[in-house]
């Protein structure tokens, strides 16, 4: 007569992973289209500035980050505040610094959150470095650049200037155009007027050996002195309290 083996108890079916027990799929970063609007005084046609920029970024980042004593400060460009914090004279933008933290600060400057930035520019400053000593005390960054005889470019359109941070040489910084990286930033920031903190890597495309990517929006009021002179104030909801960033351009 033949022997039935014995069956081996019927296992329950393994726990599906966490996410799906709460109904959730896995975190994943899912790049939105890109909605930010064309500022009014947006030039449509490439920039000398930006062609400049191409050729001299890849030497550009090859640049160590340093940061040499010198003699030369910041020209002040102080203008009057108001008791509403607001710089007579000047015109509200939407500012943002963000970068990997042991990378190069980025620097965008917009009308508003939802508009293309107007201006954008690399610091040769690490990002943390930068927001930890603004969270110290007050900052100073001082762009200066030649001046030409005759000269009819905006200043906030010159391609390279040397960098002053607290008075003390910085290296440079460059003017370029926003890359889709750069757009994918202002994209996820576009319903943030004013704070701090760590977006995903996956916004970038770029290596993750940098560390976090940082950021801080702001409001800046935009004082223009003359067409060689021009100052961003960083604005402070909480009057005198926080960190404080003042960019003079200056053509000397």
């Amino acid at each position: 007569m033949a022997v039935s083996k014995p069956q081996a108890p019927s296992l329950p079916p393994p726990p599906p992973p966490p996410a799906a027990v709460e109904g959730k799929p896995p975190p994943t970063y899912i790049r939105q289209p890109i909605s930010l609007q064309p500022s009014h005084n947006k030039k449509n046609h490439p920039s000398k500035s930006n062609l400049l920029f191409r050729r001299f970024r890849s030497v550009f980042r090859s640049f160590p980050i340093i940061n040499i004593p010198s003699c030369k400060m910041p020209v002040s460009l102080h203008g009057g505040r108001s008791n509403d914090g607001h710089v007579h004279g000047g015109t509200r933008m939407t500012g943002t610094l963000f970068g990997f933290r042991k990378a190069r600060v980025n620097l965008a400057i917009q009308e508003n959150s939802r508009c293309l930035p107007v201006l954008l520019l690399e610091l040769a400053i690490p990002t943390g470095k930068l927001l930890q000593d603004m969270g110290m005390g007050l900052v100073r960054v001082a762009l200066e650049c030649e001046k030409h005889p005759n000269e009819k470019t905006k200043i906030i359109d010159e391609p390279i200037w040397s960098l002053y941070c607290n008075g003390r040489k910085s290296g440079y910084a460059v003017k370029r155009e926003a890359t889709d990286d750069d757009l994918n930033v202002m994209q996820m920031l576009h319903a943030v007027s004013m704070g701090a903190g760590v977006l995903p890597s996956e916004v970038t495309s770029d290596q993750q050996e940098n560390g976090d990517l940082m950021y801080m929006r702001a409001h800046f009021e935009r004082v223009v002195g003359s067409k060689d002179s021009e100052t961003y104030y960083m604005m402070n909801p909480d009057g005198n309290n926080g960190p404080e960033l003042s960019i003079f351009f200056v053509r000397i």
